[in-house]
């Protein structure tokens, strides 16, 4: 098969896609719409996938490009002439395979663009139910957004749902490496934040939060990792309740890297607004690590209250403190059962391999006879 990979951007998930797709046995090509203001992958496309050059990603996707890129598009479809294309988000993205009436055409949701960016306005609520309309199939990361696409009209039966996954080897349960005694942290409860610093993410609410639980629970840190737009308002806020020293800024953390950081926390904490199956959640969680996560669809898909950790209110800054110092002030042994129930989660959702077969036998189910 012949195999069309459009993304917005090249990030950690659009590279585990590909090289997982590149060792499929099929011909990959790779499209990418923009690219970004941040570099968030800095690893080399997978050897076996083809690039395809055009118009597109050399620079941020700007709406007013979008009628010369829908041209060049069709040409990129001339030229490769796929089986099948694969692409996401759905408004960015998947709206110009749908303009070009494309079949079959499997359009992936990130999340993010059915739950939020479709209620953006009138024009993307049009575009969303075009694309829907024009779509062969729907690859949804959880059922919370499988439902959004449903009060779109998109048929639950043409829906594939599986969570992207993770590395079970890479991401497993182990000792700290000595970054806590490096930091000073040897008796401390340590909190990993790694979310990027956007207002989606709910970074306010979890600074606020922190600020709030640290007066009660001196014992409390805080590492956080990566960066975004929020970063001079997360630097005042720590520096004006004089929390600069209980809270260490790593910035961004290679993949290769980042289960240590894992290993050194005692809990993994995320404040979103909105989520699909959360990457770095089932990271955490497949490291065995307690969470502590927003109370919304997606999340309770993954965590149960006093199971694999705890869920607070989205937006609650109070009652996310609470629970800060409640977690701080769990006994070790009830711990420890979070860290199993947190593991035995993981493995038995998370596992991307597994996952993965499931876009394969879509593949396979749209273009048959290959």
């Amino acid at each position: 098969m012949r195999l069309l990979y459009f993304s917005l951007d090249y990030t950690p998930h659009d590279h585990r896609f590909l090289a997982a797709l590149s060792e499929s046995g099929h011909e990959i090509h790779y499209l990418r719409l923009q690219r970004g203001p941040r570099q968030t992958e800095d690893r080399p496309l997978p050897t076996a996938v083809r690039q395809i050059p055009w118009r597109g990603g050399q620079r941020p996707f700007r709406w007013r490009d979008f009628p010369r890129l829908v041209a060049d598009f069709r040409r990129v479809l001339r030229q490769v002439q796929p089986d099948l294309v694969h692409a996401g988000p759905i408004q960015t993205v998947a709206v110009f395979p749908a303009l070009a009436g494309f079949h079959p055409l499997v359009s992936m949701s990130w999340g993010y663009d059915l739950q939020r960016d479709a209620e953006r306005s009138a024009i993307y609520r049009r575009l969303t139910r075009f694309v829907l309309r024009r779509s062969d199939a729907l690859v949804a990361d959880c059922q919370a957004v499988a439902r959004r696409a449903q009060a779109f009209g998109f048929p639950a039966g043409r829906t594939t749902v599986f969570p992207w996954g993770v590395d079970l080897q890479h991401f497993a349960p182990a000792p700290d490496d000595g970054l806590r005694a490096r930091l000073g942290w040897e008796d401390a409860f340590v909190v990993l934040h790694n979310r990027s610093w956007e207002p989606i993410y709910g970074v306010d609410v979890m600074a606020r939060a922190f600020v709030q639980a640290a007066r009660q629970e001196p014992r409390l840190r805080l590492m956080l990792l990566g960066g975004g737009s929020l970063a001079p308002l997360l630097h005042r806020t720590f520096q004006e309740a004089r929390l600069l020293d209980r809270v260490h800024f790593f910035g961004q953390v290679s993949q290769r890297d980042l289960p240590r950081y894992y290993h050194a926390a005692d809990l993994y904490l995320s404040a979103s607004h909105s989520d699909g199956s959360s990457v770095s959640l089932m990271e955490a969680l497949a490291s065995g690590l307690p969470v502590l996560v927003s109370d919304i669809p997606s999340n309770r898909e993954w965590v149960e209250e006093d199971a694999q950790g705890w869920l607070f209110p989205d937006g609650n800054a109070p009652a996310l403190a609470a629970k800060l110092v409640e977690a701080a002030r769990t006994p070790t042994e009830r711990l420890a059962a979070m860290r199993q129930a947190a593991r035995a989660r993981a493995e038995a959702r998370a596992n991307w391999p597994q996952n993965f077969q499931r876009l394969l036998d879509l593949y396979r189910r749209l273009v048959p006879t290959t």
